[in-house]
């Protein structure tokens, strides 16, 4: 049976891409991605056929791999950060549906909020949720409600795409929502380009993090009331005690 690999590349550096992802791409005949993660991936592999969609054409770049694959070519769909994490392989299992003779395995990778988490310190030591601002595919009551009950529920909250040209004031509106229930001195970060030229991150309080101002390659951070800062360090703890 023909397969197509669904590859996580974590966050954007080659030495941050596990090691069964980089043999698969090694071995892969055609690469299909994003433009701009095909891009990062590009000069590592030299010699294979790299075909792309710009964003929105994600249904047409899935299709475009099963065709690929029923050739009986060694194909592989990259994701940054894990396919499996607002990626696309929930949408190449549904693709899939129309090509019951082709196999997806996917395969995990490094995502934003482990990469940024690490870069930070250990803001997610203890229970956290992603939240997504885009409401590209999700509607914006539901974004809402969503940042409202995990911050009633004191979870460290971690975003992705908080900000873009469509969305600037995205990100100080779901400030606006967790101050109902989070503190304006709670700990915060932001890390940008994670793992990618012009790497940076930045603490700060919830109140600070309201005007600060980011752009999609941005993921933000927001601790719950026991995440404290360390030095230059955003930690959350677990409540492991002596014994």
């Amino acid at each position: 049976m023909n397969k197509i690999y669904v590859v996580g590349i974590g966050p954007g550096s080659y030495d941050q891409m596990t090691i069964r992802a980089a043999e698969v791409l090694k071995d892969s005949d055609v690469i299909i991605g994003y433009t701009v993660y095909v891009d990062l991936v590009r000069e590592h592999f030299p010699g294979k056929e790299f075909l792309t969609t710009p964003m929105t054409k994600e249904t047409q770049r899935c299709r475009m791999a099963f065709e690929e694959a029923a050739k009986g070519r060694a194909v592989s769909m990259i994701c940054s950060g894990d396919a499996g994490v607002y990626g696309m392989a929930g949408l190449m299992y549904e693709v899939g549906r129309d090509y019951p003779d082709i196999q997806v395995e996917v395969l995990p990778g490094v995502t934003a909020a482990t990469a940024g988490a690490a870069l930070l310190g250990a803001p997610l030591i203890h229970d956290f949720c992603l939240i997504s601002l885009s409401d590209l595919l999700t509607p914006w009551e539901k974004i809402e409600a969503r940042l409202l009950h995990a911050s009633e529920a004191d979870l460290v909250i971690c975003l992705y795409n908080p900000s873009s040209r469509k969305r600037k004031d995205y990100l100080q509106k779901a400030c606006d929502l967790m101050l109902r229930f989070k503190a304006g001195d709670t700990v915060c970060a932001t890390v940008g380009n994670i793992g990618r030229d012009g790497e940076e991150s930045h603490l700060m309080t919830l109140k600070e993090l309201r005007d600060t101002s980011v752009d999609m390659f941005t993921t933000v951070f927001i601790g719950n009331s026991q995440t404290m800062r360390i030095g230059d360090k955003m930690v959350t703890p677990r409540g492991y005690r002596d014994v």
